[in-house]
């Protein structure tokens, strides 16, 4: 578990990460610390190489400030076998890229990546030939809040340490199925707080929530997921963001937590769902959790700052260009009905789900923005965002995300077939959205396509492009000890 704070940058300055650049390019960088003048005057004329050169020192800047790079670029390094490298398609001597899967944090709007995530675990059994493809089998790292974390630890949780426990297609039928059991009968703002000030919080759907993530996981922890996970929730014991983290719990017992208890704290939504008292599996770290949307409802930037900076199990990464992010988004529904007549009457008790529906949205859509700016020239090829842009299936009202009823359901399953068949919409450096010639559909196609070559591809590379820290599972442990147990027997 990690609390997530910018660490102060070490190494060089900017400034100095700029004139190496300049330097690369023929310039003279003790000229450019005297004479600054000279710079600008040569840099008045618009040409290409400026635009260039600007947007690269562009990006130093933004890696920074995203990622918190502390060096400066360095030069390719000339291959080892420039015979092997000459032959077309030679893979031998390439880094790979690192799959990275990242969910938005919402409510019932889960059902939107959910079917997304069918869909892509569909496309990767087709293109792989194998019939019992998983997600977790193609994607390294996966980072999700709020309901995108329980969709991660269902994902990625494993109760033999070779196969997950769930279906890409039980994500969003999850929802469905508990909708009412969760909410209530009815989520409408009125019958929410007559429910919180009732019984001075959300106990019937609280108690839903804890049964039906002990009867998924059980004993199992955050040890017992396959793959690296990352699942954000706000603690107010130390008033941060903490990030429950596979690599960390590896590390040591005080950051190993039941893997129910962290969906519990993902999804604790003040107000919906009780706050969360709970502990590692030592006793010694305590977290007293509220849900993750609040605190990261696009936790994609989290997962690239782990992979860039986690060498001990991405040991080659170098940047974004050795990365393949998918994000999925829960749904910018711009169909959402705000009447002007009837929200000038909204007082703060009106405002409270509306208000927490837009912050999310808005930080999600910020964060999209930034990683796409990161990404730069390679953003097409290795950076999928999918997400809902709008609906023709009518005004969406202000609590979608905690409406249980037929109605709500049916449409945002509908939602998400129709998001499927829309024009993938990639964010563009500084130029906003620009809607893309494939839809979402094709776009999750191709990127099966690229998992499953990525995936093949390593057995072919001399380097290992992950090298994950391993866990002795709970059946062999439980073995293991039963064995000790009879050689202290014995003697």
């Amino acid at each position: 578990m990690q609390r997530v704070r910018n660490k102060p940058s070490g190494g060089r300055t900017t400034t100095a990460s700029v004139k190496h650049l300049i330097k690369q390019r023929g310039g003279d960088t003790e000229a450019a610390s005297v004479d600054d003048n000279s710079l600008l005057t040569d840099m008045q004329e618009p040409s290409v190489d400026t635009d260039k050169l600007s947007y690269e020192i562009f990006s130093i800047l933004e890696s920074k400030f995203l990622f918190g790079y502390d060096q400066d670029p360095k030069p390719e390094p000339e291959p080892v076998n420039s015979v092997v490298d000459s032959v077309p398609g030679s893979v031998k001597n390439q880094r790979g890229k690192v799959c990275i899967l990242s969910i938005d944090g919402g409510g019932m709007r889960g059902i939107i990546p959910g079917k997304a995530l069918a869909y892509l675990e569909h496309a990767l059994k087709s293109k792989s030939g194998d019939p019992n493809a998983r997600i977790a089998d193609f994607f390294d790292v996966a980072a999700g809040s709020g309901v995108g974390g329980i969709f991660t630890a269902m994902l990625f949780g494993s109760r033999d340490g070779d196969r997950p426990i769930f279906r890409a297609e039980d994500t969003w039928q999850f929802l469905t199925k508990n909708a009412k059991g969760l909410y209530g009968s009815s989520g409408s703002n009125s019958s929410l707080m007559k429910r919180v000030m009732r019984t001075g919080s959300s106990g019937s759907g609280t108690a839903k929530l804890k049964r039906v993530m002990k009867e998924s996981f059980s004993e199992l922890t955050l040890k017992d997921t396959l793959k690296p996970v990352l699942i954000p929730c706000y603690d107010l014991k130390s008033s941060a963001p903490f990030l429950f983290s596979r690599a960390d719990a590896l590390e040591t017992d005080g950051y190993d937590f039941r893997l129910w208890e962290v969906c519990r704290a993902t999804w604790a939504e003040p107000g919906v769902f009780e706050p969360v008292e709970m502990k590692s599996v030592d006793g010694k770290t305590k977290c007293v959790a509220i849900g993750g949307g609040l605190a990261m409802s696009n936790p994609t930037a989290a997962a690239i700052t782990h992979v860039l900076h986690n060498k001990q199990e991405f040991p080659f990464v170098r940047g974004v260009e050795d990365l393949l992010v998918l994000s999925l988004g829960m749904g910018q529904l711009l169909d959402v009905s705000y009447e002007y007549d009837r929200i000038i009457k909204w007082t703060a008790k009106h405002w409270s789900r509306p208000a927490a529906l837009i912050s999310n949205d808005g930080a999600a859509d910020t964060v999209d923005q930034a990683v796409a700016m990161a990404f730069g020239h390679c953003r097409s090829s290795n950076y999928v965002r999918i997400q809902a842009n709008g609906s023709s299936l009518g005004p969406c009202k202000p609590n979608i995300d905690a409406d249980p009823s037929g109605s709500n359901v049916n449409m945002l399953v509908g939602v998400a077939e129709e998001m499927l068949k829309q024009k993938n919409v990639e964010s563009v450096l500084f130029g906003g959205k620009r809607i893309d010639e494939q839809s979402n559909f094709e776009k999750l196609d191709w990127l099966a396509g690229e998992l499953v070559l990525e995936h093949q591809r390593r057995n072919s590379r001399i380097a290992p492009t992950v090298a994950f820290k391993q866990s002795v599972h709970r059946a062999d442990q439980k073995t293991r000890d039963k064995d000790i147990g009879v050689t202290a027997r014995e003697r």
